[in-house]
C-alpha cells in the first residue's frame, strides 16, 4: 500500500519533523496550513483551520486526488488568558481549529480508510489537558481531543483504523516561544524544573508519532501518551 499522510502545521515545529521523517520513510505527505512547507517534496494546501469553510474545501480538495491513509492533527493554537479575560470566543476559536476542524477533515478522508481497511488517526494534544494557568480554552479542547480521540477509536477499530494522542510538554517550538521568550532566565528556569531536567525538541515528539504511524503497530488505539519530560506525573516534588 502507498502511504499518504496529511498534517495539519506541517510546515514547521513539530509537524515539520514529522513530515520530513515520513518523506524518508517514502511517505507522501500532504500539509495543511496558512503558510506552505519549506521542504519541495510536501504537498501544500492552503487553509485557514479557524475557517470552518476552509477546512471543508480542503478536506474536499484532498480527498478527491489523495488515498489517504494516515491523517495527523498537528495545528494547533494557545491563546493564554486568565479567568477574567478569557472570552466565549476563546473556546470557539480554538474548539474550531482543535475539534472541528479534524472531524470535518476526517469525514473527508475516511472512506478511503474504510475501503482500505487500513488507517492511522493522530492528535497532538497537549499536557496541559491537565490544567495549567491562563490555559482555559486550551486546556478545555485539548481534554476535548482525548475525549473524541477515545470515541472515534471504539468506532473505527472495526475497520482497521487506529486513533492515538501524542500530548507533549513544554516544547521548544513558535508556540512555546510565543509565551516564554526565547533564551529567557523563564525559559531556563521551567527546564530544571522538568523531571528529565530539559525542554523538549520536535524530535522527541515526532518520535512518538511514528510509532503510532508504523503500519505494523495495529493493536494500540485510543491511548494518550504524554512525551513531556515527566510533567505529566505530578506537580508537587519535594
Amino acid at each position: 500500500m502507498n502511504l499518504t499522510a496529511v498534517i495539519t502545521g506541517a510546515n514547521k515545529g513539530i509537524g515539520g519533523d514529522l513530515a520530513e521523517r515520513l518523506l524518508a520513510r517514502h511517505y507522501t505527505v500532504i500539509n495543511i496550513a496558512r503558510n506552505p512547507s519549506d521542504n519541495p517534496n510536501v504537498i501544500n494546501v492552503l487553509a485557514d483551520l479557524l475557517d470552518a469553510d476552509a477546512a471543508a474545501q480542503a478536506a474536499s480538495e484532498i480527498a478527491e486526488k489523495y488515498n489517504v491513509t494516515h491523517f495527523i492533527h498537528n495545528a494547533g493554537i494557545i491563546w493564554p488568558n486568565l479567568i477574567e479575560d478569557a472570552t466565549p470566543d476563546d473556546l470557539a476559536g480554538l474548539t474550531q481549529i482543535h475539534l472541528s476542524a479534524p472531524l470535518t477533515l476526517l469525514q473527508g478522508f475516511l472512506p478511503a480508510m474504510k475501503a482500505n481497511r487500513f488507517g492511522r488517526v493522530l492528535f497532538n494534544g497537549s499536557r496541559a489537558a491537565l490544567g495549567v494557568p491562563t490555559r482555559t480554552a486550551y486546556s478545555a479542547t485539548k481534554a476535548g481531543i482525548i475525549g473524541m480521540a477515545r470515541t472515534w477509536a471504539l468506532e473505527l477499530a472495526p475497520h482497521g483504523i487506529t486513533v492515538n494522542v501524542v500530548a507533549p510538554g513544554p516544547v521548544r517550538t513558535d508556540n512555546f516561544w510565543d509565551i516564554i521568550p526565547k533564551g529567557s532566565d523563564r525559559e531556563a528556569e521551567l527546564a530544571k524544573r522538568l523531571p528529565v531536567g530539559r525542554l523538549g525538541e520536535p524530535r522527541d515528539i515526532s518520535n512518538a508519532f511514528l510509532f503510532f504511524c508504523d503500519p505494523e503497530n495495529s493493536f494500540v488505539t485510543g491511548q494518550t501518551l504524554y512525551v513531556c519530560g515527566g510533567a505529566s506525573v505530578g506537580t508537587l516534588q519535594l
